[in-house]
């Protein structure tokens, strides 16, 4: 097993053959105390420093790869559920995992000395903030996105009964499922409607219009930043507007743009944005957060009650308890990866992976690439569908046909009006040497539903 210490010793000489670089010299453990134990020793991660060659395609794939340990027997389509840390995140992770353990209680009263624990939390919540353009007092921690939106949309306040709540088939279930919620604790009408296909920005806009016209009592509306279901990255800007100028708030579902799509929240107008830190920004697993603009702060109620925090306070809104908080220690260290490579960079070697494997499967004649080629309009994630794929257990058995047979995980996702589907979301270490056996299989399947 290669520890942090190992792996930094060799970082250098290592990293910089193959694209990255972890800079500075001599022992990254800075001394919180006398003994000499590592345990005792608060982590310092070394200075990162990425030299991959983004504008070269082959280049930066091979930059990318030695930034991650994974396992290639399988080639894994599936960034949407968890980005992976890369060796540096994983190094600093099992640091701080490491000095927690060692320090306990003593960490979690906030009595370790020189390393309150919420003076260091709060580093994370600056550093998140900062990748946001926000300020950190609007910034809470959560334990990813699922729980983040959770908190947003069963504890917003100004429902009343008979106000509606609109969402999408493009929303992910679990956000739905806390819509659905509202009717049942809050006496709220629950509005659901469906994209049209093809997903232009006209469609999208016209659709957004139409529903909150036609939903006179609207109050909320949750909208997803990018669909995990098909890759859908909707006009969020003008979407907000809209609703406001309708009175309308909206819940900003960005689980899967944070770290993928470079944006500020100033950028989406939204008041309230729940987010997950352990998919596209790859910090450790466990790890999301909650924007609520400071204007607007009691109009998410504090989380069933929770007193640990003051009403003032955005951490009353995030359920308390005796987390991993090394995970959320580690954050800062995977948005200091993420800055290095470059978020605009980062995100077009993520389209390159996108359209490197539909343009090479558009003449398959009867597929069905579900988003259109439209500037803006999706991110790395794109859902398809096999000539003569239907129901949902056709999706299913396409997907595992490509797993048994061609070792390739994609995702059969359902929940879309038009159908399920199969979902492909290359992450930042897959390859296009694994995206042609994909293309291969694709091919070779074609006509498996026909």
């Amino acid at each position: 097993m290669v520890t942090r210490r190992t792996f930094l010793g060799g970082g250098a000489a290592i990293g910089g053959a193959m694209g990255f670089a972890l800079a500075g010299g001599g022992d990254t453990l800075a001394a919180a105390g006398a003994t000499s134990d590592p345990g005792d020793m608060w982590p310092v991660d070394a200075p990162f420093r990425f030299d991959g060659d983004m504008d070269d395609f082959r280049r930066a794939q091979m930059a990318f790869g030695s930034l991650y340990r994974v396992d290639r027997d399988f080639a894994t389509f599936d960034a949407a559920y968890y980005g992976v840390m890369t060796q540096p995140v994983q190094a600093s992770y099992e640091a701080h995992s490491h000095w927690v353990n060692r320090n306990h209680a003593l960490f979690l009263r906030n009595a370790a000395p020189g390393h309150p624990r919420d003076v260091e939390l709060d580093k994370s919540r600056a550093a998140v903030a900062k990748m946001l353009g926000a300020s950190t007092e609007e910034i809470a921690l959560a334990g990813g996105g699922t729980e983040a939106l959770y908190a947003l949309i069963a504890n917003y306040a100004l429902l009343q009964p008979g106000d509606a709540v609109i969402y999408a088939d493009v929303d992910y279930d679990e956000m739905q499922f806390a819509c659905d919620y509202l009717e049942k604790s809050r006496g709220a009408r629950i509005v659901r409607f469906s994209l049209p296909e093809p997903h232009t920005e006209a469609n999208i806009l016209a659709a957004y219009d139409k529903v909150l016209k036609d939903t006179p009592r609207a109050k909320l509306l949750l909208l997803t930043h990018l669909s995990n279901r098909n890759g859908l990255v909707p006009p969020v800007k003008a979407i907000v507007a809209m609703a406001k100028a309708r009175g309308v708030d909206v819940i900003l579902d960005s689980a899967q743009a944070v770290g993928h799509i470079p944006f500020t929240v100033e950028e989406t107008g939204a008041d309230f944005i729940g987010f997950s830190l352990h998919k596209w920004l790859a910090a450790p697993l466990g790890t999301g957060g909650i924007y609520i603009r400071k204007e607007r702060l009691q109009d998410i109620s504090p989380w069933l009650g929770n007193r640990i925090h003051g009403p003032e306070d955005i951490r009353a809104r995030i359920p308390t308890g005796t987390v991993d908080f090394a995970a959320k220690l580690t954050v800062p260290r995977a948005i200091e990866v993420h800055d290095a490579i470059g978020g605009e960079a980062k995100y077009r070697h993520l389209l390159k992976l996108r359209d490197y494997w539909v343009d090479r499967v558009r003449d398959v004649k009867g597929l069905e690439i579900l988003l259109p080629q439209e500037a803006g309009r999706y991110g790395a994630v794109t859902g398809f569908r096999l000539p003569g794929m239907t129901g949902p257990d056709d999706a299913k058995k396409a997907a595992k046909l490509f797993l048994d047979k061609y070792r390739l995980l994609v995702v059969a996702k359902a929940g879309l009006a038009s159908g399920p589907v199969l979902r492909v979301t290359p992450a930042l270490f897959n390859t296009s040497a694994e995206l042609d056996r994909l293309v291969a299989a694709i091919r070779a399947e074609q006509k498996l539903f026909a």
